[in-house]
């Protein structure tokens, strides 16, 4: 059974639902706060500052927290590991947290811009170019590189046997949604943190019931 085959240590689970959580909160917040349009008018600036501020708070420690999950499964591989399903496991996770840095130390930015300048900011065209280019950062290439990395995860996940088959075939399902969903539904980035949310919680609940046998 998987459950008696089921090694992956509780830090892997723990690292998955903190990043899970913090990533969530931190979408969430920026979505309802920030107008979805990347040529909005810019009013968010001055009306939803606590909120930004919590999110660009936050979201350094979901990166740790992601960082630890990665090598954590990493670690699970072991002798077994597949250096091409590796590699894009990698590669694109470190993709995918990057431009999740840079989307958000553009927003940071623009508060700060804003605070010292707020008239000229918005009239000058820098705050529509940076908006423009968080848009697209977050909605077509880090949502992108998400569905890469939940297609290597769930590969890696049947060969190992982390999880179960159907977890995994729902995050393939789930990938292609990532795949084909920029610019469409407007809150698909959940999908990434709610399924890493929900492997880790199996993960951790196995672990357990596995060591108290």
């Amino acid at each position: 059974m998987i459950h008696d085959q089921l090694k992956a240590p509780r830090v892997g689970a723990i690292a998955g639902i903190v990043f899970s959580i913090l990533l969530i909160i931190s979408l969430v917040l920026t979505r309802v706060s920030v107008p979805a349009s990347p040529v909005d008018a810019g009013t968010w600036l001055s009306r939803s500052g606590s909120s930004i501020h919590l999110a660009l708070g936050l979201l350094p420690f979901a990166g740790i927290a992601f960082l630890w999950f990665i090598g954590v499964l990493r670690d699970r591989m072991g002798a077994q590991e597949d250096r091409f399903f590796a590699t894009v496991f990698l590669g694109s996770g470190f993709l995918f947290l990057a431009m999740i840095f840079i989307s958000f130390a553009v927003a940071g930015g623009l508060m700060l811009a804003y605070e010292a300048i707020p008239g000229k900011l918005v009239d000058s065209g820098m705050y529509t170019f940076a908006r423009t280019v968080i848009y697209e950062i977050v909605n077509v290439y880090a949502i992108r590189m998400a569905a890469v990395f939940t297609t290597s995860t769930c590969t890696l996940a049947i060969r190992l046997e982390i999880f179960p088959r159907w977890m995994a075939f729902l995050g393939y399902a789930l990938a292609i949604v990532l795949l084909l969903s920029p610019g469409r539904l407007p809150w698909a980035q959940l999908v990434f943190p709610l399924w890493i949310l929900l492997i880790s919680i199996y993960v951790l609940l196995a672990n357990l019931r596995h060591k108290a046998v």
